[in-house]
């Protein structure tokens, strides 16, 4: 079209697409033709006012650093065209020979799904036949019904919540009580420092005393109340770690000199060099043959998962029925939550399932289908994509080994090993973002996938910014946010979509879906309080030697109490003995030795009501009468 000649919106040539590459040279010999057209000789004399300038803000930037920003843009898009990925299967016949099998003996669609509907009906029979024998135990003759305890209950409580002289924690002694704890409690360990006499442990089974004779016979076998009654067990070799087990234990009352003994499946128990009023020992001869069935229900729910794998190609057959199996398997069977009642657990189960359903549609509409539509690789998906799912929902036996509880400074800090643990994790992760980052280039959906982490990380941040709440990723939230970057088809994303689908379900069955904000409260659990420690003076001890009265310690502390603070409460061998209130106007205690020989542990704790700070460390009254300044610092 010759200059001059201007043609309206409806009759203006198509406009020609030109590579980004160019466009900035087309641009600029646009403006130079626009200039030479203002200052030809031919223009007319008329007054006229010359068009601004357009502003672009990228001429403040390097021509090299907007080449390698262009360069960066064309390589994050991806081949054009893109290539989907598409897996094909090694040895293809063997790999699809179980859909060959169904199509020769089920060739119609009726066929097929009366068939479906029969295996649901043996997998259902199956797994509830042996559920009830591992959930509902026999009568233990002469003790009645086991009742069934967790791995943590003990009988006495931390602190001073069994109140003074632990009135609020009796009976102490002539008492049993016919017991069933489930499978895999060695593994329960206290997760915050915990104190016994001058000890603190932490990470490791809450389990104080054992065998004190040489031949460790049960009758001459005891432990602290306040030890975990089933790790107890298993320290014994009363009953079995793998299976759990049935029996009657027997309150003993005071015991005195708890040792410290490796026994049980490796578990070294605590040592205690002093009284404690309540004990219990395992009556023998009371074991029961009750076990928790978990590993026999573990192999019905893999068969019956690894047949149906095998012997369906639709996504949307598979992964609801697998999603329904290992959902159910982990809620009531593998990973239950940590209730006394099975009635209550099952409920638990339901009211979770629902609202993880909606959760687990969405990851298939815009995960699961992308990835397993057309793919016919049977065997393949079964070893990666469904043994990465179980992988993942036994996260209680697989990744329980990794030296972290929960990912929050203060237990990094903390658990020995975690740190370099946590590292590990990061260094893998990152890898594997970078390998996936790369597949989704080569399909030509990075952009998108960056804008959606995008966002993801933008309000991660934003909740990292809100005041007194801490943000806590639990594992079903990192399955939720890594699932999308496993949308395609290659073996890597199989592998990694089965492992996140596995936590999600892990995540949910066992724990619900705890908030990704929390307070400080929650997170900190039975932890440390950080309140005010009391101030107490050098004790004042009567030795009463030649005299018929038993030696005595006296304490005393100023008043007024610091603010927020009315009492006082002290305990002796981590039972408390005594509580001051100021408005008694009480400024000192007296203890009475309790019994010759043996050491005494004294602590020392704040008091507002009946709400108590944190304990000192323990000062010790030694056997021979000295007296052991307590360390800074609580307890």
């Amino acid at each position: 079209m010759p200059l001059g000649d201007h043609a309206d919106d409806e009759g203006a040539p198509p406009q020609a697409y030109r590579d980004s590459d160019n466009a900035s040279l087309h641009s600029d010999h646009s403006a130079a033709s626009d200039a030479i057209l203002i200052n030809s000789p031919d223009t007319s004399d008329e007054e006229y006012y010359s068009a601004q300038e357009p502003y672009y803000p990228n001429k403040y930037v390097p021509p090299r650093l907007q080449r390698a920003w262009r360069a960066t843009v064309v390589w994050v898009e991806g081949p054009q065209p893109p290539r989907p990925w598409k897996i094909h299967p090694f040895f293809p016949r063997v790999q699809t020979a179980p859909i060959q099998f169904l199509n020769n003996y089920f060739p119609k669609r009726k066929h097929k799904i009366t068939l479906l509907i029969f295996f649901y009906f043996c997998w259902f029979l199956s797994f509830g036949l042996v559920l009830h024998r591992s959930a509902f135990a026999a009568d233990i003759p002469g003790h009645g019904s086991p009742v069934r305890i967790r791995c943590t209950d003990r009988f006495w409580n931390d602190g001073n919540g069994c109140g003074i002289n632990g009135d609020l924690c009796r009976p102490f002694e002539n008492s049993t009580m016919a017991f069933r704890c489930p499978a895999n409690c060695k593994r329960i360990e206290v997760l915050n420092p915990h104190a016994v006499g001058k000890q603190e442990i932490n990470y490791r089974p809450l389990v104080i005393g054992g065998p004190t004779d040489a031949e460790e016979t049960l009758e001459n076998t005891y432990y602290r109340g306040d030890s975990f009654i089933c790790g107890s067990a298993i320290h014994a070799g009363f009953i079995n770690d793998q299976s759990g087990g049935c029996g009657v234990l027997s309150l003993v009352g005071e015991k005195s000199g708890f040792p410290s003994v490796k026994k049980g499946g490796h578990i070294t128990s605590i040592g205690f060099d002093s009284y404690f009023p309540r004990s219990f020992t395992f009556l023998p001869g009371t074991a029961s043959k009750c076990r928790d069935l978990r590993w026999p229900l573990l192999a019905v729910s893999l068969t019956f998962t690894i047949l149906l794998s095998l012997f369906t190609t639709s996504p949307a057959v598979f992964f609801p029925s697998a999603f329904v199996g290992i959902f159910f398997h982990v809620a009531l069977a593998s990973d239950p939550p940590n209730l006394t009642d099975y009635y209550a657990i099952v409920s638990i189960a339901l009211g979770r399932f629902l609202p993880a359903s909606f959760c687990m549609y969405a990851v298939y509409k815009f995960c699961v289908k992308r990835q397993q539509q057309g793919l016919h690789a049977q065997i393949e998906k079964t070893v990666l994509w469904l043994g990465g799912c179980w992988v993942g929902a036994l996260n209680n036996y697989t990744f329980d080994k990794i030296p972290i509880q929960r990912l929050t400074p203060h237990d990094i800090q903390q658990q020995p090993g975690a740190v370099p643990a946590l590292i590990i994790i990061v260094l893998t992760l990152v890898c594997i973002a970078i390998g996936q980052a790369w597949a989704l280039r080569v399909e030509g959906r990075l952009p998108r996938y960056l804008a959606i982490y995008g966002i993801f990380v933008t309000t991660i941040l934003a909740l990292v910014a809100v005041p007194k709440m801490n943000v806590r990723i639990h594992h079903y939230i990192l399955g939720l946010l890594l699932a999308p970057g496993t949308a395609m088809q290659n073996r890597p994303s199989l592998l990694f979509q089965g492992i996140l689908v596995g936590l999600f379900i892990n995540g949910i069955a066992r724990w619900g879906f705890d908030s990704i904000l929390q307070t400080p409260a929650e997170l900190r659990g039975d932890a440390q309080l950080g309140s005010l420690l009391p101030l107490v003076v050098a004790p004042i001890i009567h030795s009463n030697v030649g005299t018929r009265l038993l030696p005595n310690i006296t304490f005393e502390w100023p008043l007024p109490f610091p603010k927020h603070y009315d009492g006082l409460s002290v305990l002796v061998n981590d039972v408390e003995r005594f509580r001051g209130y100021e408005d008694a106007g009480v400024v000192q205690f007296e203890w009475v030795r309790h019994m010759q020989g043996v050491p005494e542990y004294f602590r020392f704790a704040y008091m507002s009501g009946n709400g108590r700070g944190d304990y000192t460390k323990a000062g010790v009254w030694g056997s021979e009468g000295g007296w052991t300044e307590m360390e800074s610092g609580p307890s």
